[in-house]
């Protein structure tokens, strides 16, 4: 049996996989708001889940961040009171067994690869497109870390061809300006659509206000769509996917697939057809689901408590 942890800033899940990926258990409790709080929850839903089935599995866990190969602590975490701290190592001693930990994004892709909406695709890139701009890579059913634990980091990326009135760009959080998740994520659509407005509409709003009609909206749409097709563009132009697969709340925009392949291929260094753009097959269980997903099949009776 494989368990799977996404660790969130509100809310901890765990599910329970059995052989060939079949979902038996899987459960939320709110994230308390301090480290040692977090590293017992984690804990006893793992033994509730186990003591439920009568099973124990291997524990793949999710994270908003990662740990860093340099020093072992997490990084990179927009819940704060992660960083710096030996996540890995604690959960691991909580359960007394290994634990695997990976960004969120890449436990995304993973489960996209395996069992969802890429399953049989050798190199997969996948896109979280929410709150900000997240990425992972997946090549023959594993996840691509690199030597930073960054890879597929792309909202971070500068916006590919920009315009003259594109520049510099929004700020971003990570203190540059122009990075393509100010620009493409739902926040920074809505950001867009304010500033040539002046009207405060959400990204599904405004997606709605295009095709009703709205000259507005349509306007900011067409700018953000051409944005995101330049953007994926130079992840295609670098790893030639087989599949690109959408996550996180814009993937719920029906445009992005029907508009954006037509989009990236102008961009593409040669591309020969479209580019394959999915939405996920697993939605929101998709990171807990690929944090199980940690563990090979071969590697589970290793994984098992001491």
């Amino acid at each position: 049996m494989r368990i799977g942890v996404d660790l969130g800033g509100t809310k901890i899940e765990v599910a329970a996989l059995a052989t060939g990926g079949r979902q038996v258990l899987r459960e939320r409790i709110p994230t308390p708001a301090d480290y040692p709080a977090t590293v017992r929850a984690i804990a006893e839903l793992v033994a509730a889940a186990e003591a439920r089935l009568g099973h124990t599995g291997s524990v793949g866990m999710g994270i908003p961040g990662t740990i860093s190969p340099f020093d072992g602590l997490v990084k990179n975490a927009n819940t704060t009171w992660l960083n710096g701290r030996p996540l890995d190592k604690d959960v691991s001693a909580a359960l007394r067994r290994p634990v695997r930990v990976a960004n969120d994004a890449n436990c995304f892709v993973l489960s996209e690869a395996t069992d969802g909406a890429a399953a049989g695709a050798d190199i997969v890139f996948g896109i979280i497109a929410g709150t900000g701009c997240g990425g992972g890579i997946a090549v023959g059913g594993r996840v691509l870390t690199g030597a930073h634990a960054i890879a597929g980091e792309w909202g971070h990326n500068p916006l590919p061809w920009p315009r003259p009135d594109e520049l510099p760009g929004p700020a971003c959080y990570c203190g540059k300006h122009g990075c393509i998740e100010a620009w493409c994520s739902g926040p920074g659509l809505a950001a867009d659509f304010k500033r040539r407005t002046a009207r405060a509409l959400d990204a599904p709003a405004i997606a709605q206000a295009a095709a009703g009609g709205d000259g507005n909206a349509r306007a900011v749409m067409e700018d953000f769509l051409d944005r995101f097709a330049r953007a994926i563009a130079s992840v295609v132009n670098i790893l030639d996917p087989d599949a690109i697969v959408i996550g996180g709340g814009l993937s719920n925009l029906d445009i992005l697939y029907a508009d954006l392949p037509k989009r990236i291929a102008p961009y593409g260094f040669t591309l020969q057809g479209d580019v394959k753009i999915l939405k996920n097959r697993h939605g929101d269980a998709s990171g807990v689901r690929g944090a199980a997903w940690l563990w090979r099949e071969d590697e589970i009776a290793g994984a098992l408590p001491r």
